[in-house]
């Protein structure tokens, strides 16, 4: 199959939904061999904050001269941003090879792996082909049944929980913290965010069921960091921590020099002077993101780009975003899960209007003095290849 035909197929897998539960995976990736031997992985879990986390333990292991896997998802424009070696994502021939091999491989088994186990067990075995050294993981959902969780890492990190994902992983805190705590495993160590009690109770009570030593972050780093606001410094110490309780050689310019230059797109992203894009869609990451509005803007308030799909909690993201918006432009999202933009703008009052997709709410904004995109990482994606010209890749999941 040549790249697109791959995907193609790939994207097809998406009808079989998402599956939550080790099997399948682990039989996949033990028919491939996976994961490579002698790789070292740092495995990441939480609900928000996980992709900053991940990219930035990637950036700092990189300047201390690790060869370096990172797994993330979903992605914004393209595929290829979901497996990235030595920061650079890698060639369509060689994701095409991989899929094709992996789809002769699962071709009429009774149990067809999901989309995302064959992503990971793409990316695990492009990552082999390079030579990767160190995986940085990050959980597509939850912990304990994610496919992910089928490594033995060399520290586990969870980053600040919160309600996400209700429908799969529990209505409240604790349940949610469960799934998240699934990564903990015996003798690992973990490297915790500061969490609400209820969160922190549930980590404990599994890193003491398993042996693990369990640390929190407390204070923030306080050096030069690429990424705005105050909870990337929380972040960024999380990460830190993380890898010295890995076990992992960094120096400290290495550090310095890693966490100054790291990137992440489609968090707080700023676009020239007047647009950012944010994936914010839970109720926390939108406050988050509207403290950071108000760290390096000030009073100036905003207008709203504002999308989402099913599933969220909606009504909290916007009651967080009206501290700062002046107008609302509320669009479609370029998903088979997309909530009606229309519904959406009915659930806030002032001076609201609805467009169809994301290029005609660009076009409305565009004698508006600032502008956050907001609401969901598909909108973010979608908006960021209007702006930049790359070929935007819808995905479901």
């Amino acid at each position: 199959m040549d790249y697109e035909e791959a995907l193609d197929w790939l994207y097809s897998t998406q009808l079989f939904g998402m599956k939550l539960g080790l099997e399948s995976v682990s039989a996949l990736l033990a028919a491939l061999g996976l994961p490579g031997r002698g790789q070292r992985f740092v495995h990441v879990a939480g609900t928000n904050g996980k992709g900053s986390v991940c990219a930035m333990s990637d950036s700092v292991l990189r300047e201390a001269g690790y060869r370096v896997g990172l797994f993330t998802s979903p992605h914004l424009v393209s595929y290829r941003e979901r497996m990235v070696v030595g920061g650079e994502m890698l060639s369509e021939e060689t994701l095409a090879s991989g899929l094709t091999q992996i789809r002769e491989l699962v071709a009429g088994w009774e149990t067809h792996p999901t989309f995302f186990e064959l992503t990971l067990a793409l990316a695990l075995l492009v990552f082999e082909q390079a030579g990767v050294e160190v995986v940085v993981l990050e959980t597509g959902m939850g912990g304990r049944l994610d496919a992910t969780n089928v490594v033995r890492p060399e520290v586990a990190v969870i980053t600040p929980v919160a309600l996400d994902h209700v429908q799969w992983l529990g209505e409240t805190l604790e349940q949610i913290a469960g799934e998240k705590a699934g990564i903990i495993k015996p003798g690992v160590p973990v490297v915790s965010a500061p969490q609400p009690a209820e969160v922190a109770a549930v980590l404990e009570a599994k890193a003491i069921q398993c042996a693990a030593d369990l640390s929190v972050v407390v204070d923030a780093y306080d050096g030069r960091l690429g990424l705005p606001g105050r909870h990337q410094r929380m972040n960024a110490a999380l990460a830190l921590a993380a890898l010295e309780a890995g076990g992992f050689e960094i120096s400290a310019g290495a550090v310095m020099r890693g966490l100054e230059q790291v990137s992440w797109r489609g968090r707080f992203q700023r676009i020239g002077e007047r647009l950012v894009i944010d994936g914010a869609h839970n109720p926390a990451a939108a406050e988050t993101t509207v403290a950071t509005w108000r760290e390096v803007f000030g009073e100036e308030d905003a207008t709203v780009i504002f999308g989402a799909v099913e599933a969220k909690d909606v009504r909290g993201v916007l009651d967080q975003l009206g501290e700062i918006a002046r107008r609302w432009v509320f669009t479609n999202v370029n998903s088979v899960r997309s909530l009606v933009a229309g519904e959406l703008a009915a659930l806030v009052s002032g001076d609201v209007s609805v467009v169809s997709d994301a290029r005609e709410a660009l076009e409305a904004v565009r004698s508006d003095a600032r502008v956050l995109v907001c609401g969901s990482l598909f909108l973010a994606g979608e908006v960021l290849s209007l702006v930049e010209g790359g070929q935007f890749e819808a995905s479901a999941q």
